[in-house]
């Protein structure tokens, strides 16, 4: 699978340079699919030790965009998720083996019956083929979808934002390593290595080498690729998401839960951006999540009675309901109860997580039941909307739509069915 010495691309030809990544792709992704699960995994666990081995490799080329990422001026939350510290360098090493201790999808056979005419009729889990991944400044996730794709058996082309473009480099250089020791293709996993933004214009279409494209990061290109791409597309286009504290609540949960979901990462698009409080409990657990916030640095807005009752609050605008911050910044709506708390989220909310905090079993069965969004939660934080929080050993994103794959993508998310019928020389009458 060594690319011919004599093939040439041109850097400044993006098209032709991304239509031989995709024949590149195409080809491996056929390897890929036939490795066994044992070779699968010795590649995970190579590239696993490989990101151990180069973590001071890792951390000079991040310590590279995070220098040039400041001098940008980025924000502290891009900021955060731009770092490859020692914890998160070590994070995608166990992400890895977590990959490779998990079943393999692929081949598994399911629902085989045998119809009155003899034959057996079943369906078979296979890969999808080749998987577009573009995303924007968590290098982290260059391991992970290399992983997740590879153990599900595909190939697949990164695409990583130009903030982490160094990270990324090095994070493939240890996934190339991996897959040499494995002897598996390295075409099997391709980093765009051009900054320039044709790239993604030129994977988003091409159909006749990617099979699904996964977008990750601002609104602004999960809108592009969702506009411009002629391929299918697993997505979601923002995380504006929900605690809604009832007054059946435990106090104290409530004020851990909801003090959890917002300040344990303020980047992440599962992180809480809007409480909402019934105005029977508002009293009980509204001041002292003030304090808790004020101490955190978190920035209230809230409705008319939110600042009634808490004083040092802003006015929410309408727009701060349909807000993903993904800062310190939080919006607190006071409502009567769990319907009018239903109603805002239908309104406001963008179907990827949303939790209730309550005692009250019917009305938990009730918001699991009425609240359409890709994660629904009774009694504990937003935060754990995650595909390793999951048991998925790492996700490659976040889907909200309703056609095959829903909530953090895996490795069933990234496998399809075929039917499969086995036989004894029947024919139909």
């Amino acid at each position: 699978m060594a690319r011919p010495a004599d093939i040439i691309r041109p850097a400044d030809d993006v098209a032709a340079t991304m239509q031989a990544m995709g024949r590149d792709a195409r080809i491996a992704s056929a390897v890929v699919a036939r490795a066994s699960t044992a070779d699968k995994n010795a590649a995970l666990l190579a590239i696993a030790e490989s990101i151990e081995a180069r973590a001071a490799e890792l951390a000079q080329a991040n310590g590279e965009d995070l220098e040039a990422a400041r001098h940008q001026g980025l924000g502290d939350a891009l900021l955060d998720r731009l770092e490859l510290d020692d914890q998160r360098i070590g994070a995608m090493a166990r992400g890895l083996r977590e990959i490779a201790a998990l079943a393999d999808p692929v081949g598994e056979i399911s629902s085989l019956v045998t119809r009155p005419s003899g034959i057996q009729v079943g369906r078979m889990r296979v890969p999808l083929g080749v998987i577009g991944m573009i995303y924007e400044s968590r290098p982290n996730v260059t391991a992970d979808a290399a992983g997740l794709c590879l153990k599900a058996g595909n190939a697949t082309i990164l695409r990583g934002g130009s903030e982490a473009i160094h990270s990324n480099k090095a994070i493939a250089a240890c996934i190339h390593q991996g897959l040499a020791r494995a002897g598996l293709p390295a075409q099997s996993v391709q980093l765009v290595e051009t900054v320039d933004r044709a790239a993604v214009g030129a994977l988003i279409t091409m159909n006749d080498y990617v099979d699904v494209l996964v977008p990750r990061g601002g609104r602004s290109l999960i809108e592009r690729v969702s506009r411009e791409a002629t391929i299918p597309v697993f997505k979601h286009l923002d995380g504006i998401c929900h605690v809604y504290v009832d007054d059946r609540a435990d106090c104290d949960k409530a004020i851990a839960i909801a003090y959890n979901a917002k300040t344990q990462r303020y980047g992440t698009c599962c992180t809480m951006e809007t409480l909402l409080v019934a105005r029977d409990i508002a009293k009980q657990v509204l001041p002292t999540l003030a304090e808790q916030y004020a101490a955190a640095g978190v920035e209230l807005r809230g409705c008319p009675e939110t600042c009634a009752l808490l004083g040092d609050c802003k006015a929410a605008s309408n727009e701060d309901w349909d807000t993903e911050y993904l800062a310190p910044i939080l919006s607190i709506r006071v409502v009567a109860g769990i319907d009018e708390a239903m109603d805002h989220i239908r309104e406001h909310g963008s179907q990827h997580t949303d939790s209730i905090v309550t005692d009250d079993l019917g009305r938990a069965g009730r918001f699991l039941r009425e609240v359409d969004s890709s994660s629904v939660m009774v009694n504990a934080s937003t935060r754990f909307a995650d595909g390793f929080e999951y048991g998925l050993g790492a996700e490659i994103g976040i889907s909200t739509g309703k056609l095959h794959a829903r909530g953090p993508v895996g490795l069933e998310g990234l496998t399809s069915l075929k039917y499969i019928v086995l036989g004894d020389g029947h024919v139909r009458q």
